[in-house]
């Protein structure tokens, strides 16, 4: 048994958009909810959720109505408008990706086209030859493992020979659940001074703040399982 394939979340892993994510959704929150720094505090270990469980978990905290489903639209709009047009890839990522020589695939609980479309402006999507897979090719989103189960099922691979790379303790959740190995990543912007412990508890082998750090990490897994 090996480590044979490589599956990658996108939004905060792959492309630097949780932190802007984590602005535009206090900014269109404070409006109903006053106080920015508690409603941050709420937001950010909350982020790689979908959008919808993330509002409503912060609202359900702070006692505040259930926003409509249009209302949700609208916010969802306007977040991922925002993040798309402020999209960079995280630094380091390209070159350490192609320094691992393994099948690659991203699994995400964003939309197909929104990850496309992502990955096409931030010129990674050339790496995944593996696939791209989401939450709504897969039914379910993460801590559900539908959509590793999705990505490891595309790229005709054992869960279990798989390595995956996830910045929350939702997407850890997601494919621990899976049968995967994780490799936490913590050196996001958007990742809070403990996010390496929460990441460690969710079940992350490892945890690394630094693309850099990811090549030798993945290399030593393999090693280890010869």
């Amino acid at each position: 048994m090996t480590f044979t394939h490589l599956i990658s979340d996108c939004d905060g892993v792959l492309i630097d958009s949780e932190a802007v994510a984590l602005q535009a959704l206090a900014d269109f929150l404070v409006p109903i909810a006053g106080d920015r720094d508690r409603l941050i505090e709420l937001i950010r270990p909350r982020l790689g959720l979908k959008l919808e469980a993330l509002v409503l978990g912060v609202c359900a905290e702070l006692r505040l109505p259930e926003p409509s489903v249009a209302d949700l639209a609208v916010m969802r709009g306007a977040v991922e408008g925002e993040c798309d047009r402020k999209a960079q890839s995280v630094p380091g990522v390209r070159g350490a990706l192609q320094a691992i020589a393994l099948p690659k695939a991203v699994a995400s609980n964003s939309r197909l086209l929104r990850v496309q479309g992502l990955l096409e402006r931030t010129n990674l999507i050339s790496l995944f030859a593996g696939g791209l897979y989401t939450a709504d090719m897969a039914g379910r989103p993460k801590p559900d493992p539908a959509v590793y189960l999705t990505a490891a099922a595309g790229m005709g691979a054992a869960t279990g020979n798989c390595v995956v790379i996830e910045d929350s303790v939702t997407g850890v959740h997601a494919a621990v659940a899976a049968g995967t190995t994780v490799l936490g990543f913590a050196g996001g912007p958007h990742s809070p001074a403990d996010q390496a412990e929460r990441l460690r508890a969710a079940g992350a082998a490892q945890v690394f703040a630094s693309m850099e750090e990811l090549p030798g990490l993945v290399e030593r897994l393999r090693s280890a399982r010869h």
